[in-house]
């Protein structure tokens, strides 16, 4: 049983991070794809802030998205702030969807030098964070990096529960509850989260394959239309001119997550496949294919991950990976097939590592390759991928890179399927679903 789609549903981890900013300089940026759960986070921290003894006159919320504040200007929207201002108490100002409006960070960096106020504006594409903003509030804003649900957040949105029992033979597993009672194995709910994705909106849909395909294909469209190609023209820009382009760039890219990936890859690929269009003037150059990656990777659609040498202690300049930040979004563009898990199974590693606050790169030791190298401040850990651990010579393949780093950070390989997720050399095995509900 699906909840209510009205009400308003917790997303802890990003609520908490800006809590934790509440009242401090910094203004709040909320960043990530069209439809994340941006404007409910907005909600969320108003929502907290009334619970907590802040009066509804000192809280100002505008939705650019919304008629009432589409033809709204910058100086227009500096003059409605101002009159709403509360008398000798401190505002809170929320702005939805900010990047609609030209010229926002000047309204912005005014509000903060004028008024005793708190800051917390969302945006569907990186341009919010330009060089051009950067000079206006250097030092002065906090990013917060908003991503589709995670496997524990999908669960909750659609009425599940896991709880912890104790197995015949002494261990502790998992087992997840609907709300009627009915149990499951974690493995069951885990692959309808691999065919469907994170986006919230789906729990109003319900998991049926042609209402998620329905709202996935809105997502495709908001954010190739409106926040690529639209966007593009409002900054001037000349290189994003191609709807057909665009898309075979990322059919190309969410074919190859995982995979090592380069511009001219990409370029060579839609030439020698013929996927471009027999009418096109020329073939598109480097340089273009590199403005619709940018593009992609501005909006969120995809993220870019960067190899290490883990002896040389350097980033390499070449031969990275993408990642799609939905695997839902996926299955909507290239269909649902049942392939390419060990990649599937990487991309939902890949962004729960980042949801848990790590900086993740690829690990390059001599010739071989290490997954993910996950730090933070206070830890490093290394990770390999797999479908499966239960074949001695994937098992042998995948202990191989973590075998050669000789220094003491934890080592852990996550496989989809493991018959003995233990300890072996030092290296920890773990289930895919254990590793997701570890949170």
């Amino acid at each position: 049983m699906l909840k209510s789609g009205s009400e308003l549903r917790s997303r802890n981890l990003y609520l908490h991070r800006l809590i934790a900013f509440q009242d401090a300089e910094p203004v709040k940026i909320i960043t990530g794809i069209r439809r994340c759960g941006k404007s409910s986070l907005l909600k969320l921290m108003a929502q907290h802030l009334r619970n907590n003894g802040v009066a509804e006159e000192q809280i100002i919320e505008l939705n650019f998205e919304s008629m009432e504040f589409r033809r709204m200007g910058v100086e227009t929207l500096y003059q409605y702030v101002k009159e709403r201002l509360p008398d000798r108490k401190r505002a809170y100002l929320f702005f939805d969807e900010i990047q609609r409006i030209e010229q926002w960070q000047d309204a912005v960096n005014s509000f903060r030098i004028d008024f005793d106020c708190d800051i917390y504006v969302t945006g569907s594409n990186a341009y919010l964070l330009s060089s051009e903003y950067a000079t206006y509030l250097a030092g002065r804003s906090v990013e917060i990096k908003m991503l589709p649900l995670s496997f524990r957040e999908f669960l909750d949105f659609h009425g599940y529960t896991v709880r912890e029992r104790k197995s015949p033979k002494g261990g502790i597993g998992k087992r997840i509850y609907d709300e009627d009672g009915e149990s499951y194995e974690p493995k069951e709910l885990l692959e309808a989260y691999l065919k469907f994705g994170g986006m919230p909106g789906i729990a109003d849909v319900g998991l049926n394959t042609d209402k998620v395909l329905t709202l996935l294909d809105g997502v495709y469209s908001t954010v190739v239309v409106r926040d690529i190609l639209e966007r593009e023209r409002r900054r001037g820009q000349r290189q994003i001119t191609d709807p057909d382009l665009l898309r075979k760039v990322i059919m190309f890219l969410a074919d190859n997550i995982g995979n090592i990936t380069s511009i001219t890859s990409i370029s060579n690929k839609l030439v020698h496949e013929k996927l471009l269009d027999s009418n096109r003037n020329g073939n598109p150059s480097v340089h273009t294919i590199q403005a619709y990656v940018a593009a992609l990777l501005e909006s969120y659609v995809f993220y870019e991950i960067k190899r290490f040498d883990i002896k040389g202690k350097e980033y390499l300049k070449t031969l990275g990976k993408y990642y799609i930040v939905d695997i839902g979004l996926r299955n909507y563009l290239l269909g649902f097939r049942d392939m390419d898990t060990g990649h599937i199974i990487e991309n939902i590693v890949y962004f729960e590592l980042l949801r848990r606050g790590y900086d993740v790169a690829i690990g390059k030791v001599a010739n071989k390759e290490v997954d993910f190298i996950a730090a933070s401040a206070d830890e490093k850990k290394y990770i390999q991928v797999t479908e499966s651990m239960n074949d001695p010579g994937t098992r042998e393949r995948e202990l191989a890179p973590l075998r050669d780093i000789r220094d003491n950070y934890e080592k852990v390989v996550i496989a989809g399927n493991t018959d003995h997720p233990v300890t072996q050399d030092g290296i920890k095995i773990v289930k895919l679903t254990d590793f997701l509900l570890d949170s």
